[in-house]
């Protein structure tokens, strides 16, 4: 067990509500499952764990219908099962939380938690009924929200907390969770575990799958280790120390895990000249107050804060994706005239947003044809697009930034969230930007992809790019970070650089009081949402 954890209820030897037998499922001609078995009993919080690629999104698209498997079976409730559908899996008892929202984000905050089930009366939707039950519900998830309003008006964290209370609320037998934390703040985070207490004391199973290995130790009684499209270990958490599950989950041996440990990554960058990027006075009303900030050729600058802080619209502000009351954004000293995302990218601004499935990725399009469009302008000539140009770009980025894929023909879809990212990367670097500004780049990625992504960050800020980075975890953004600008109810109140980059020093800042004197709520360490 992990210091300060109480260990979870005992699990159950009932027989299992969700089997799986030696599964099958190749993509390409590349095996994305290989021969995997995997068993869930009633009550239990079951982990499953991996590096990003390992296969367990797969695992889950098999379990609920998405994918049908080349091979092996899937038994619900005893019963084998040929799901063809979300729908039909979700009908049967198994309901998903997918880590990228899979609601509805013009619809209202109500019509989404009831979608497919609203209470009716007289053949009619009950819209009374609806809002008043909506607003109990998230009640119960610690959210004070008009339920009438679209879904897209409120933050990641609010919609992710959306979706796990109309996933819970289905009459399931089996909650899948993937990445359910990953936009939610410390406090959300204890209202979501308080529910999966709840659930379990009910005897419903959930499958949990999170990055995040403290949360593990504290919520899940077993683990599912997953390598490679296998399984290669099964075990009670308790029963695995951090290093030996990191060690499974790499493919390392323990000693080797350990050395690396013992050296933290941290960033050692030489800005060099003037800022290349100077933002001043940048105000947007209820989001942004006289935001100013700087980002040196070479530099890595964070952006710390909490939830609400103004950390994603300061970017989407610098990058032209947001309009702003006030403010003005400088590219090595020249003014940007108009704020536009278009301006931004030709003046060498360029942004890696949070959400990438909404903003970032085009499912239905290939790892090369999402690599070269923002090239494509640059590589075109009178109109037809050279094929080898394309080639020598995604070639050189696949191997650059160490993209696993079957072949640049292959659906980014099908890559692993830690690839897809990689893939949203090499888009950007393709125009040779002079500042990157990278929102939550590890958000949702193992422990593996995460230290590749740094490491590629670290590289490019080496080669003279200037970097804004946010984070939600602290130890990513004070290793990653030469200067830390911090930032709360949408205004700066510090300015953290060398040896004041450090945790005691970001949690003073956090805590300062605001102009209406009440004081900031600090999360837990190493998660500051925002």
């Amino acid at each position: 067990m992990q210091p300060g954890t109480s260990p979870p209820g005992p699990v159950t030897q009932a027989r299992p509500v969700l089997d799986v037998t030696g599964v099958r499922k190749s993509f390409s001609g590349v095996h994305a499952l290989n021969d995997v078995s995997f068993a869930l009993a009633p009550g239990e919080v079951h982990a499953l764990v991996g590096e990003n690629g390992a296969g367990k999104s797969t695992l889950i698209k098999v379990m609920t219908g998405v994918y049908r498997p080349d091979a092996g079976e899937v038994r619900f409730n005893g019963q084998r099962t040929d799901f063809t559908s979300p729908l039909e899996a979700q009908s049967a008892g198994i309901s998903t939380i997918y880590q990228e929202i899979n609601l509805v984000p013009l619809m209202s905050v109500a019509r989404n938690l009831f979608l497919n089930r609203e209470p009716r009366r007289a053949g009619l939707i009950d819209s009374a009924r609806m809002k008043r039950e909506a607003r109990s519900i998230l009640r119960e998830f610690g959210i004070d929200v008009n339920v009438s309003r679209p879904l897209r008006s409120f933050g990641l964290g609010a919609q992710q907390m959306v979706a796990i209370a109309r996933a819970v609320q289905i009459d399931a037998r089996v909650v899948i969770m993937d990445e359910p934390t990953s936009s939610l703040e410390a406090r959300e985070v204890d209202t979501l575990f308080g529910v999966i207490r709840r659930l379990k004391e009910r005897g419903i199973a959930i499958v949990y799958v999170s990055h995040r290995l403290d949360e593990l130790y504290t919520i899940c009684d077993r683990a599912t280790i997953m390598r490679d499209g296998r399984v290669v270990h099964v075990a009670p958490i308790a029963q695995l120390d951090r290093t030996k599950l990191i060690a499974l989950m790499l493919g390392r041996d323990v000693s080797q895990v350990q050395r690396e440990g013992a050296t933290a990554f941290k960033a050692e960058h030489e800005a060099d000249g003037p800022p290349v990027l100077r933002a001043r006075g940048l105000t947007r009303r209820h989001q942004l107050h006289d935001v100013s900030l700087e980002v040196r050729p070479g530099e890595v600058t964070g952006l710390g804060g909490l939830l609400g802080a103004g950390r994603s619209e300061t970017a989407k502000a610098i990058s032209g994706s947001l309009a702003v009351d006030a403010g003005t954004v400088e590219v090595d000293g020249k003014p940007l005239a108009t704020h536009s995302t278009a301006r931004a990218i030709k003046a060498g601004v360029v942004m890696l947003p949070e959400d990438r499935k909404s903003e970032g990725i085009i499912a239905s399009l290939s790892v090369r044809e999402n690599i070269v469009l923002a090239a494509l302008p640059r590589i075109s000539r009178f109109g037809l697009v050279s094929r080898a140009k394309q080639d020598e770009i995604v070639d050189f980025f696949v191997e650059r930034l160490g993209i696993k894929a079957s072949s640049p023909e292959q659906k980014v879809s099908e890559l692993s969230g830690g690839n897809q990212q990689k893939v949203m990367l090499a888009r950007w670097l393709c125009l040779q930007p002079k500042v990157l500004l990278l929102d939550e780049p590890t958000r949702g990625i193992d422990v593996g992809a995460k230290a590749e992504v740094q490491s590629v960050i670290d590289d490019l800020a080496k080669d003279g790019l200037g970097v804004l980075l946010i984070s939600s975890e602290l130890d990513e953004l004070l290793e990653g970070s030469d200067r830390v600008v911090v930032l709360k109810d949408g205004r700066v109140v510090d300015t953290l650089d060398g040896d004041d980059v450090n945790e005691a020093a970001l949690m003073n800042a956090l805590a300062v009081e605001t102009e209406d004197g009440d004081p900031s709520s600090v999360g837990t360490k190493g998660h500051a949402d925002g």
